[in-house]
């Protein structure tokens, strides 16, 4: 599938969930975002999603997330861009849905609505309604340990037969089967990517096409060349590459993200800026103990 401004999708294996830059004040940092996707873009990246979890997406006001896409987009014009647009609102969703398909997005992640925890038909209802209200391709977002509802198989096909451009599934539940279910069962030219970056080689094994990763912040080559090993029937390297990187991924989450990509992205001298209240930067303490665990992965 093309994305609405003509960039091929059907090629991208590793979209990154990219942290939003804050200057010291909490104010967004335009510049930095271009700086920070255009190192991405050379660093591993095929595609780009903005204002989603890691990019503290609840914490941005919408004049923000135009900006952050603005800045993006100028950096990196070669890049697909997907812009979160997810609410528990219907209505919002569909808002910021064509909102961003007004900016010029590529597409848009769109989270199962939370707080709330709809059943299957009310998710089918909600994804259906943002569907028929864009023609942006529409990646599915399924985190149940966030939202507290959990996206079945039956209904994201069911989705994908009625609406062409519900293209793509981020599969976060934790479970690799579900993501192998779905990806046995996909309508041609359809994706479905893992968003955990620790399950990321079992995943490719299960048929999973790529992967919307926060730790291809840090070692971007990396994951690719795991992703490329795989797809050469060469599973020992791909595995020797995944160990190499488990403790690094374990650093990521081991509080919330993206307190710690921030941090290191910080330390390595990239704009990140801190993160915004609820969350509060990392101690000085962790900071170093994660950039050992990097230095010891050759990061």
């Amino acid at each position: 599938m093309a994305a609405a401004g003509g960039r091929d999708l059907a090629s991208v294996a590793v979209f990154t969930a990219m942290v939003t830059p804050f200057l010291a004040d909490g104010t967004l940092d335009a510049e930095g975002v271009g700086h920070l996707a255009a190192w991405l873009a050379q660093h591993g990246s095929e595609a780009l999603v903005l204002g989603g979890t890691t990019g503290e997406g609840p914490t941005l006001s919408v004049d923000e997330r135009h900006r952050l896409f603005d800045a993006a987009r100028a950096a990196v014009p070669q890049l697909p861009l997907f812009v979160s647009t997810g609410h528990n609102s219907t209505a919002t969703t569909i808002e910021w849905t064509q909102a961003a398909e007004a900016w010029g997005a590529d597409g848009a992640m769109v989270v199962t609505p939370y707080y709330n925890k709809p059943p299957q038909a009310g998710l089918t209802a909600h994804f259906g309604a943002v569907a028929a209200a864009t023609r942006l391709p529409l990646m599915l977002y399924n985190v149940p340990s966030r939202t507290g509802v959990h996206l079945a198989v039956e209904t994201t096909l069911g989705l994908m037969a009625r609406h062409q451009n519900v293209w793509a599934v981020k599969e976060a539940s934790g479970a690799v089967q579900h993501a192998a279910d779905l990806a046995a069962r996909l309508p041609a030219g359809r994706r479905v990517f893992t968003g955990e970056d620790a399950l990321l080689l079992p995943s490719l094994q299960a048929g999973v096409h790529g992967i919307v990763s926060v730790a291809s912040h840090v070692a971007g080559p990396e994951i690719q060349s795991l992703i490329a090993y795989v797809a050469a029937g060469r599973l020992t390297a791909a595995a020797e590459v995944a160990d190499r990187l488990a403790p690094v991924i374990a650093v990521l989450f081991s509080v919330s993200n993206p307190i710690p990509v921030k941090g290191l992205l910080n330390r390595r001298g990239l704009p990140a800026g801190p993160p915004r209240l609820p969350l509060v930067p990392a101690s000085d303490a962790e900071l170093a103990e994660w950039g050992r665990v990097l230095a010891a992965a050759g990061l």
